[in-house]
């Protein structure tokens, strides 16, 4: 990709502030809602312009459901939500952000919308009108379903009882027209239309022919309701009987049909027009695996957000907009070249700072703790493969019988294959589905000419031959095959034929594939991140979105090959460390990845913790199992505030308990093993609190709390000295940093809602403008200084080399001396210019006292083997130290790292 020399004065007039850099050189994601709106944003500016990045990257804005605190629920893609700002304020913001030198990024929600008849616009329209509705085509509704009653109607399972119970009790009313509008029928606050028709006018006129209070009434009611475009259900029906797509298990958000060309327009038209008039720089694409067709959507997305930049202001110097997508890969999978993204949101790079900063000497003994302790199951493996069964037999029925309902159509209309039963076809794609690694499969359409936007210029789309996932697929059917009978095997031959086929998108084969390929990544995160990672936890640490528990560390050679492949083949990908989405926040991982560097010293601690809680235990009417136990613990010990006194008065140690209550009330959910979210099993839950809140019984004097908390503060520093390697990683390595709202200091939150709290603003800033310096900084690194100032001057680093950043190469660097192993380091060069990152690792029977660092002289002859070539004065520039590299290029670490854990090496000015 072409790029303009990085100190270019790109602005559109003279005189005017310069315009950001033509990729992110940094980015900060801001989650809006209605209590941080656009001018809230607009306000924290200044602050994230000093702090060096260089776009905000904003959570999604259209119009979404009233009081959403995330906005994935769209109800209109054509507008700016209104308790944003709406689009006056989004100017406003992309106007002091562009003043500050800074421009915005937008997440984009492609994949589904709000199922909400109250305001939803389209969705309203289509359950009026039915197929006959101008937004039919917009969602993604089976209108012919196996189940007959449905034919030409939409299920909306929102009743709280069965039908004909929620009927009779009066909650279903005709509520009459007002001021001339057609009459609507009520439930609650739901608020739906009713189709036209001679009996409408009657019910507007004589609303008592509808009162199900009496029987005349309730016949008149249903036979109204039966009339309708859609059939009212109970809410437990959606999971078996829902007859259109859904994002994952949540039934009031309705798929989009991207692959149709006038809803592709509709639902991208606000966003290439902001692209165009210069509000927005580019865009995040949300779950791009729910598409029909996420190659061929990629592409054209490419394409048309090429087209309409080059309407906008200093379109000649601003050629390409960056575009990444949301995209979780398995152990071994690359992201397609021919999608035309700059690569992922960085869920991959996440999982592989994190693991490099692991030790794989903690494997062994962690699992034999999970094993004593009553984990299960023994292995990850064995915890997807049986959350994967449960998942397809109890929470994604819906989609599992429709895609089998259209395999078996599909077989039945061709001799060859009529004798292949449903039975069968279950039987096979559940052992198909068990055994894909991946999130799913992409053997779609070749690249086409409808892939690119009108007068957009032909973009290069090669289509891998043979395809990518071949390998990957027969893997799968050969470990599937081996459980199945004679004919499920021949159904799982007739699956893949169809997964393979190349037939067009209309064909019945491409339209079964579909729907197989769809189901798949629904079901991949619902039975991995959603359910296996709150049943399998030897260390959660590595139970992270993106990442593989299965394998606790990556070795540093591993991660020197990733890190050199991305520059590679994705050097302007998102690198992210935390997420509106992690399930706990990059300190807590990098606290609890001390632990494998001491499994014996926790493995102790937890047989103490629980010999001490035997007495609570039995005071309880149930037991927590023991493997909830241990993740509670190990939660505990991650979640734990950094200052020694956080907890010193009541209102903040309840404040602490209600937090790690209300992800413990969710971890009992997701793991589905007592009870889950829709048959919660309140008893268990209640123990498992009732424990949490014994811990704490007396509290601050003594009790197991107080001794969990002190173990939290003997690996703190140890877990800070990880976490400031996990950020200058990040902030270094080939791609585009995104810093996660606030978590430049410590980021010690939960899984959502936890990790969606509103940073302290004002209390950011203050720290930000502190000019304390490195040696107050680092003995009160508790403070959360420490990591913001590392940011901050690292940013400058990318700021003044902003091209060797973005384009330069990548090339590991070895270390030689008795700490050898304690030390990650490579080199970024670009021509004449270079840069050297160098942190430390592995440091837990090592760190200074109480300081987040291995002491200077620790290290003793360990040394970096930079190369002749780099030979000579060094500047850090985070401390302003001068190192000196021997004639052979050796960096002694004790010079290198004699301040701070870290360092970032340039060649003095």
């Amino acid at each position: 990709m072409a790029s303009a020399p990085a100190s270019a004065d790109r602005s559109a007039q003279p005189g005017a502030p310069p315009l950001p850099p033509l990729l992110p050189r940094a980015t900060a994601r801001l989650q809006l809602r209605p209590g941080f709106t656009l001018a809230d944003a607009a306000g924290v500016v200044r602050y994230y312009a000093a702090l060096g990045v260089s776009h905000l990257y904003l959570s999604p804005v259209c119009e979404a459901r009233p009081g959403s605190t995330h906005g994935y629920d769209v109800t209109d893609f054509t507008r700016v939500r209104d308790e944003l700002g709406g689009e006056s304020a989004l100017r406003a913001l992309a106007g002091r952000a562009r003043d500050a030198g800074l421009g915005l990024i937008l997440d984009i929600v492609p994949n589904h919308m709000a199922a909400d008849a109250t305001h939803n616009a389209w969705w309203r329209d289509v359950l009026a009108h039915g197929q006959d509705s101008p937004h039919a085509a917009c969602f993604d509704i089976d209108w012919q379903p196996p189940d007959p009653t449905l034919h030409g109607k939409v299920l909306v399972p929102v009743l709280g009882h069965p039908y004909w119970e929620s009927l009779t009790r009066g909650e279903l009313r005709v509520v009459p027209a007002a001021g001339g509008d057609a009459a609507t029928l009520r439930y609650f606050e739901h608020d739906f239309p009713l189709a036209p028709g001679e009996l409408l006018r009657h019910a507007a006129n004589r609303p008592e022919w509808f009162d199900a209070t009496h029987e005349a009434g309730r016949e008149h009611l249903h036979a109204l309701l039966e009339r309708q475009h859609y059939r009212l259900a109970w809410w437990r029906t959606a999971a078996t009987a829902l007859n259109r797509r859904r994002f994952f298990e949540i039934s009031d958000l309705v798929g989009i049909r991207q692959e149709d060309d006038a809803v592709f327009a509709a639902t991208h038209a606000l966003v290439f027009r902001l692209l165009r008039e210069g509000i927005i720089d580019g865009v995040r694409v949300d779950h791009v695996d729910g598409l029909a067709d996420p190659a061929a959507y990629c592409r054209r997305l490419r394409a048309c957000l090429d087209a309409h930049a080059a309407h906008r202001p200093s379109a000649p110097t601003r050629p390409r907009p960056w575009l990444v997508v949301e995209k979780i890969l398995a152990a071994g999978e690359a992201l397609p070249a021919d999608w035309q993204v700059d690569g992922t949101t960085g869920y991959d790079f996440m999982d592989q700072v994190s693991a490099v900063l692991h030790s794989e000497a903690g494997t062994a003994p962690l699992a034999a703790l999970w094993r004593q302790t009553g984990g299960r199951p023994a292995s990850y493996p064995a915890a997807l493969a049986d959350a994967r069964r449960q998942i397809l037999r109890h929470h994604l029925v819906t989609e599992f019988e429709g895609a089998c309902a259209r395999l078996h159509a599909c077989a039945a209309v061709e001799p060859a294959t009529r004798d292949l039963t449903l039975p069968a076809l279950r039987q096979a794609l559940a052992a198909l589905l068990e055994a894909v690694p991946v999130y799913r499969t992409y053997f779609d359409s070749p690249p086409s000419g409808r892939d690119a936007a009108p007068h957009a210029a032909p973009q290069a789309a090669p289509h891998a031959a043979p395809h990518a996932g071949q390998a990957m697929l027969d893997t799968a059917a050969r470990s599937a095959c081996a459980t199945l009978a004679p004919e499920q095997a021949a159904a799982l031959d007739f699956i893949l034929a169809c997964l393979r086929t190349r037939q067009p998108d209309a064909s019945a084969p491409a339209q079964a594939r579909r729907r197989v390929q769809q189901l798949m990544p629904a079901l991949a995160a619902k039975a991995g991140e959603d359910t296996a990672f709150y049943r399998y936890g030897p260390l959660l640490s590595r139970n992270e979105v993106g990442s593989h528990p299965a394998a606790l560390a990556l070795a540093p050679a591993d991660f020197h090959a990733a890190m050199a492949a991305r520059q590679r083949s994705f050097p302007h990908a998102m690198l992210a460390t935390a997420t509106h989405d992690h399930k706990r926040g990059e300190d807590a991982r990098m606290r609890l990845a001390v632990l494998s560097e001491l499994p014996k010293a926790w493995a102790a601690a937890v047989r103490a913790w629980e010999a001490d809680g035997a007495r609570l235990l039995a005071s309880l009417p149930r037991a927590p199992d023991p493997a909830d136990r241990l993740m509670l613990y190990q939660t505990l010990v991650g979640a734990w505030p950094m200052q020694a006194d956080a907890l010193a008065r009541h209102e903040a140690l309840a404040a602490f308990l209600q937090r790690i209550g209300a992800w413990q009330r969710k971890a009992i959910c997701e793991a589905k093993l007592h009870g889950n979210w829709t048959q919660p099993d309140l008893g268990y839950e209640d123990a498992c609190d009732a424990f949490l809140h014994g811990l704490a019984a007396d509290w601050p004097h003594g009790g197991l709390l107080v001794r969990i908390g002190q173990f939290a503060q003997r690996v703190a520093p140890a877990g800070a000295m990880n976490s400031l390697a996990q950020a200058m990683l990040q902030l270094t390595a080939p791609g585009v940093p995104d810093r996660y709202q606030g978590c430049e200091a410590w980021d010690l939150s939960l899984v959502d809602p936890d990790n969606r709290r509103p940073p302290d603003y004002q209390r950011l800033q203050a720290q930000l403008d502190c000019g304390a310096g490195w040696a107050e900084w680092l003995p009160r690194w508790r403070d959360g200084r420490i990591k913001q100032q590392l940011v901050r001057h690292a940013l400058a680093a990318r700021r003044a080399q902003e091209a060797l950043f973005l384009e330069g190469d990548y090339q590991p660097l070895m270390a030689q001396g008795p700490l050898a192993g304690h030390v990650l380091a490579f080199a970024r060069t670009r021509g004449a210019h270079e840069a050297l990152t160098v942190v430390s690792r592995l440091g837990a029977a090592l760190v200074d006292h109480d300081l987040p660092r291995i002491a200077p002289a620790r290290w003793g002859h360990t040394a970096i083997k930079a190369g002749e070539r780099r030979c000579g004065s060094w500047m850090d520039a985070l401390t302003r130290q001068t190192c000196i590299a021997g004639p052979d290029g050796a960096l002694p670490l004790r010079e290198v790292l004699g301040v701070l854990p870290v360092a970032l090496l340039l060649r003095p000015a």
